[in-house]
C-alpha cells in the first residue's frame, strides 16, 4: 500500500543500493550530486534510487528502478578532491512517480511503500530458516551476516540486513529492494545463500586438498633439500640439471601413462650417483619425453580462399592437383580431421611434389617437417632404437614431433620411393603402422615405449616411381599424380617465378635485366628435355651469372641487358636439342614410340633392319623380357598376315631380322612398345616409310589387337615437346585424355586405333613417297632415364 506523496531531493547511484534498516557510507563525486549535498545537512532526508545503466543521466523517471530509499543524513564528510562521502541511514521504501527538478540537483515526487506479509507466520518460518544458513556462513564470511541476527524479531528488516551483506549484484540488489513482498523477499535471499553454502562446501573441500598437496609438496622440497646436503657431505655434487627436469616434470601437461612412466624414472634417478653410466641414460630419455608435445597442438587458419591463392602463388598449372589438395583442406576444415587418407605426391623430378607441401602447410599456419626417407635401409631410423643399445635414440618421427613443437605438423615423407632393404629389417614394413589412420594415434616408438598419438599429423609422401612401393603400403596411400608441364606452362613459370627468384640470389633487378618469351621458350626447347623445370632453372642460373659477369666487368653504372633468342647462344652456348624425328624416321623400318621413365614421358625410336640368314629375329638394345616377347608377338602377326600386308610370305627363308632401340647403355621394358615395333616391321618388309610426325603407344595382341597401356598423360607431354604432330593411341585409352592439358591436345591429332591395320593406315606414308637418305644425330645426345613402353 502507498502512502502520502512527499517531495525530497534525490541522489541516484550510479552502482550499489541502499537498504531500509541499513546503514552505508556513500562516495559522492558527480557536479548535480555534489550540489545536492552542499545543501544537506545531518538529519535531513533525502530520497536514494539506482540508476538502470550507470551511462544514463537520471533525468526521466525511466532512467531509475521503481522504488527508491528514504535515507536520513549521519554524517558528511568532504574529501581532498572536492568530492564528499555520505553516511546515510535508510529508513523505509519509497515509490518514485515524477522528477520535479533535475538542476542544479535532483528533486522527485515520492510515496511511501509499506511491506505486505511482513508479520505472517510463513514469514516468520522464513526469517527462521535464514538465521540457520547464516549461522552456517557466519564463519566463512568473518562473522560479517552475524550482525544480522539483531533484526530476527523483524522478517522485513533481516532480509533488508543480509541482502546488503552479501555483496550482490545492483541488478539483483535493486530486484530485492522491489521487492515489496516479504515472504517473497525472504525466499529469494535463502535461495542465494543456499547456493554460498554450497560454494562454500566445495571450496572448503578445495581448500582441504590443496592443503595436504601443499603439505606433501613441501615435505617433498625439504626432503630433497636434506638429500642434497646428504650428498654434499659424501662428496656427490648435486646434480641441478636433474632439478631442471623435475621442475619441468611438475609443470608439463603430460598425459597420466607418461606422467607416470617420467615419475619412476625419476624416482630411480635420484636413487643413482650421477657417476654411473645408466645416470646419463635416464636424463636423457627424460629430457626427450619433456621435450615432445604430447598435448600442444599448432592454431591453424583453414581459409580455403587463402588456400587456394596461396597455391595459385606458388605453383603455375597443376589445376587437378590444387583441386585435390583443396577438397583435402575442405574434410579438414568441416570435420576437424582427414584422417583416412595419407596423400601421396607422385610425378618426375622438378614438378613442385615438395613445394606443394611447404604451400600447404604455409596457408594454413602449421610448421613444416620434411623427413628424407632416400637410402634408408634399417627399420630403426622409423621405430627408433632400443634404450639397451648405446647411443640409442628415437626414431625420425618422433624426432620430428619435437623438432615441430606441435603434435599436428604438416611432415613431408620425401621420396618414399627410394627406400632401400638390408638385414637390419624393412623400413617400408615399418612405416605401414605410421601411415595408416587406424593405427598412428597410438604410434610406439621403440626408445619411448609409449604411444604416441601421430593421427592429427598431415602427412604428404612424395615419389618418382609407384610401381617400387609394397603393395600395403600403396593401399595405404591416396595418389595424386603430378604429371610435367606443357611448354607454355614452363615459359610462364619461368617469367613469374624462376627468374625473378634468380635475379634476387645474383643481386640483378628488373631495372637491370629483361628477357622475353621468345628467349625463354627457346631455352625450354632446344636447351632442356624434362618434365619439371629444375634444369631449366639450372640453365637460367647459368645465363644469370654470365650476365653477373657482364655487369660486374662493365665500366657502365647502370648497364641494362636485355636476352633475345638470339643471345642464348653467347651465354649458354649452342642448343642441345634439335627435332630428330624427321631425321631419324626418314628411311623405312624406323617407328617412333613413346615411354614412360620415372622423370616423366619421353620418346624412343625402334629401328629393325634385315640382312641374310635363316630367320633368327635378333634384339639389342637392353631390351627387357617383356620387351622381347613384344617383339616376337609383332613378328608373329607379321608372318601370320603376310598376304594382307604385301609382305612375300617367305621373307625370313633367307633373312635374318635385327631389332635395335637406340640408347642401348640404358635398360628398356614394357609392354607398350608392341605397336610401334610391329609398324617398324611391317614399315621394313614393305619399303614404306612411317610418318616422321607420327608417334604411337599401345600393347599389340597376336590377334591384332590394339590393348590398352599406361602413362598416357606423361607419353602425350613428351610427344609435345618434341614436337610429334599425330600419335597414335589404344581406342581404350580415349578416357585417359581428360588428364592432358588442353594447351597440348589442341597441338595434337589423336588417332585412336583398336586394331592393327587402323595403326598401318594411319602411320605409313603411300607407296610410291620419295625415300631420303638417313641423317645422323650430329648431337649424339641420348637420355639417362630408364623408359618403359
Amino acid at each position: 500500500m502507498d502512502g502520502q506523496q512527499q517531495h525530497k531531493p534525490l541522489l541516484p547511484l550510479i552502482r550499489g543500493v541502499l537498504f531500509p534498516n541499513t546503514v552505508t557510507a556513500i562516495p559522492v563525486g558527480r557536479e548535480r550530486s555534489t550540489e545536492l549535498v552542499r545543501t544537506l545537512r545531518p538529519g535531513d532526508e533525502v530520497l536514494v534510487g539506482v540508476q538502470r545503466t550507470p551511462q544514463s543521466n537520471a533525468d526521466t523517471i525511466e532512467d531509475l528502478y521503481a522504488i527508491a530509499t528514504l535515507a536520513r543524513v549521519q554524517q558528511i564528510v568532504r574529501m581532498t578532491n572536492g568530492a564528499f562521502r555520505v553516511v546515510l541511514q535508510g529508513l523505509s521504501r519509497h515509490r518514485l512517480e515524477t522528477i520535479e527538478q533535475t538542476h542544479p540537483f535532483w528533486k522527485a515526487t515520492s510515496s511511501e511503500v509499506e511491506d505486505e506479509n511482513a508479520n505472517s507466520e510463513q514469514a516468520r518460518a522464513l526469517a527462521t530458516e535464514l538465521e540457520g544458513h547464516i549461522t552456517t556462513l557466519s564463519k566463512e564470511r568473518g562473522g560479517s551476516l552475524q550482525g544480522a541476527l539483531v533484526q530476527q524479531d523483524n522478517p522485513g528488516a533481516l532480509a533488508d540486513v543480509v541482502a546488503a551483506e552479501l555483496g550482490l549484484d545492483t541488478e539483483t540488489r535493486a530486484s530485492l529492494l522491489e521487492t515489496t513482498d516479504v515472504e517473497a523477499r525472504l525466499e529469494a535471499i535463502i535461495d542465494i545463500l543456499g547456493k554460498l553454502v554450497a560454494t562454500s562446501d566445495v571450496k572448503t573441500s578445495i581448500d582441504d586438498r590443496v592443503r595436504k598437496e601443499l603439505g606433501k609438496n613441501q615435505r617433498e622440497a625439504i626432503l630433497r633439500e636434506q638429500l642434497k646436503a646428504i650428498k654434499k657431505e659424501l662428496g656427490e655434487s648435486p646434480d641441478d640439471k636433474a632439478d631442471d627436469l623435475r621442475t619441468r616434470l611438475d609443470e608439463a601437461d603430460l598425459p597420466d601413462e607418461v606422467r607416470e612412466t617420467a615419475e619412476r624414472e625419476f624416482q630411480r634417478l635420484d636413487a643413482m650417483n650421477p657417476a654411473q653410466a645408466e645416470y646419463g641414460v635416464i636424463r636423457n630419455y627424460l629430457e626427450w619425453i619433456l621435450d615432445l608435445p604430447w598435448r600442444e597442438a599448432a592454431e591453424e587458419n583453414l581459409d580455403l580462399d587463402a588456400i587456394a591463392q596461396k597455391l595459385d602463388a606458388d605453383h603455375h598449372g597443376l589445376d587437378d592437383v590444387k583441386k585435390r589438395i583443396l577438397e583435402h583442406m575442405a574434410v579438414l576444415e568441416i570435420s576437424g580431421n582427414i584422417q583416412g587418407t595419407i596423400l601421396c605426391l607422385a610425378g618426375p623430378p622438378g614438378v613442385g611434389k615438395t613445394s606443394l607441401a611447404q604451400s600447404v602447410a604455409d596457408a594454413i599456419d602449421r610448421p613444416l617437417v620434411r623427413i628424407s626417407l632416400g637410402g634408408i635401409r634399417d627399420e630403426a631410423e622409423v621405430r627408433g632404437h632400443r634404450r639397451t643399445y648405446v647411443g640409442a635414440l628415437p626414431g625420425r618421427f618422433i624426432n620430428a614431433m619435437k623438432k615441430a613443437g606441435v603434435n599436428n605438423p604438416v611432415v613431408v615423407l620425401d621420396e618414399i620411393d627410394k627406400l632401400g632393404q638390408s638385414w637390419m629389417g624393412s623400413p617400408e614394413s615399418a612405416l605401414l603402422e605410421v601411415l595408416d589412420p587406424e593405427q598412428n594415434s597410438t604410434f610406439t616408438d621403440h626408445y619411448l615405449e609409449m604411444p604416441f598419438d601421430l593421427s592429427n599429423v598431415i602427412f604428404i609422401c612424395t615419389a618418382n616411381e609407384l610401381s617400387k612401393l609394397s603393395a600395403p603400403l600403396r593401399d595405404r596411400l591416396e595418389i595424386i599424380t603430378v604429371s610435367g608441364y606443357t611448354p607454355e606452362e614452363k615459359v610462364a613459370i619461368a617469367r613469374d617465378h624462376l627468374v625473378p627468384k634468380r635475379l634476387e640470389s645474383h643481386g640483378l633487378t628488373p631495372e637491370r635485366f629483361a628477357i622475353d618469351d621468345g628467349a625463354l621458350r627457346a631455352m625450354v626447347l632446344d636447351y632442356t628435355r624434362e618434365a619439371g623445370v629444375r634444369q631449366l632453372d639450372r640453365e637460367i642460373t647459368k645465363m644469370m651469372r654470365a650476365i653477373t659477369l657482364k655487369v660486374a666487368r662493365s665500366k657502365e653504372d647502370a648497364l641494362t641487358v636485355e636476352v633475345t633468342e638470339e643471345d642464348l647462344v653467347e651465354y649458354l652456348g649452342k642448343p642441345r636439342f634439335f627435332n630428330e624425328i624427321a631425321a631419324r624416321a626418314s628411311m623405312p623400318g624406323v617407328a617412333t614410340g613413346l615411354a614412360w621413365t620415372p622423370v616423366g614421358g619421353d620418346i624412343l625410336f625402334i629401328e629393325t633392319t634385315r640382312m641374310p640368314g635363316k630367320g633368327r629375329l635378333e634384339t639389342t638394345g637392353q631390351l627387357g623380357d617383356v620387351m622381347k616377347e613384344s617383339a616376337r608377338a609383332a613378328l608373329a602377326y607379321v608372318r601370320t598376315n603376310a598376304t594382307e600386308l604385301g609382305i612375300d610370305p617367305n621373307f625370313l627363308d633367307e633373312h635374318d631380322l635385327h631389332l635395335h632401340i637406340p640408347a642401348g647403355a640404358i635398360p628398356k621394358d614394357g609392354p607398350s612398345a608392341g605397336v610401334t615395333i610391329f609398324t617398324a616391321l611391317t614399315s621394313l618388309l614393305t619399303d614404306r616409310r612411317v610418318r616422321h610426325d607420327t608417334a604411337m603407344t599401345g600393347e599389340c595382341s597376336l590377334r591384332g589387337r590394339v590393348l590398352p597401356v599406361g602413362g598416357i598423360k606423361a607419353k602425350l607431354l613428351a610427344a609435345h615437346r618434341a614436337g610429334i604432330k599425330r600419335v597414335i593411341l589404344p581406342e581404350r585409352n580415349a578416357k585417359d585424355l581428360d588428364e592432358v592439358p588442353e594447351s597440348a591436345l589442341a597441338d595434337l591429332e589423336i588417332i585412336l586405333a583398336s586394331d592393327m591395320s587402323q595403326v598401318l593406315e594411319a602411320a605409313l606414308e603411300p607407296e610410291d613417297a620419295p625415300l631420303t637418305p638417313l641423317v645422323e644425330d650430329p648431337t649424339g645426345q641420348t637420355s639417362t632415364s630408364i623408359p618403359q613402353a
